[in-house]
């Protein structure tokens, strides 16, 4: 996996074909994805129900990188070991799910697995630097949770904020919701590495006719490198 500060563009399949998940998992590698982002939802944290570890299982063998899994579930803990077991290469949990994310993220490091962070809208970064010895990663939602396609919450603030925290530490900051090319450059230079794009990504392709997604991918790379002054 590369190190935290080169980006990371991670496609959400929630924009995907459902009917055909595992070759656009597939496509979207072949088009130059880093990541394959899976959302988790249940219904009951966030008003929407998606996916579970089934599918992540189901997904795992056409993915030939990482896959990170998004718990947008409460509880979690009765989860991790099946979503582990799923094949999860990363497992993030939301700080506003439960009274014990430290224990969480405990059991996620026992798994064996990579541990994250996910922050509402809402939620201040106060309790980050309690909890930087068990993380991996720092999930900043760019919109409220449970469904795709929403306008853009500007959160350079608080990633900002994250970034002076974590220093030198290898921990990811990811933004999730709301990445376009207009906004993955104000990201990018408020310290965030890692694009979770949905329709952004899958806008305009298909499994079978994938190039979109490629250009899609490279749009949203050079735009938050070009602002980071990286572009090659």
């Amino acid at each position: 996996m590369p190190p935290p500060g080169s980006i990371k563009i991670a496609p959400s399949i929630l924009a995907a074909d459902f009917a055909n998940f595992g070759a656009e998992c597939r496509a979207v590698e072949e088009q130059g994805a880093d990541w394959v982002h899976v959302d988790v939802m249940d219904g009951h944290f966030v008003p929407n129900l998606t996916f579970g570890p089934a599918t992540c299982a189901a997904i795992r063998p056409h993915i030939r990188g990482v896959m990170d899994v998004h718990l947008m579930i409460a509880p979690v803990d009765p989860y991790i070991d099946a979503f582990a077991e799923a094949g999860a290469d990363i497992i993030t949990a939301h700080l506003e799910a439960g009274p014990h994310i430290h224990r969480t993220l405990q059991a996620i490091r026992a798994t064996g697995k990579m541990a994250g962070l996910a922050l509402n809208p809402g939620t201040g970064p106060e309790a980050v630097p309690h909890l930087l010895d068990q993380l991996d990663l720092v999930c900043v939602m760019g919109v409220n949770p449970g469904f795709g396609g929403q306008r853009f919450i500007d959160v350079s603030a608080k990633v900002r904020a994250l970034r002076a925290m974590i220093g030198d530490r290898p921990v990811h900051i990811q933004i999730d919701g709301g990445i376009s090319v207009d906004t993955a450059p104000v990201m990018a230079r408020a310290g965030a590495d890692v694009l979770v794009a949905g329709s952004a990504v899958f806008k305009g392709g298909s499994a079978d006719a994938p190039e979109a997604y490629g250009q899609n991918i490279r749009a949203l790379r050079r735009a938050a490198e070009g602002a980071l002054g990286t572009l090659v």
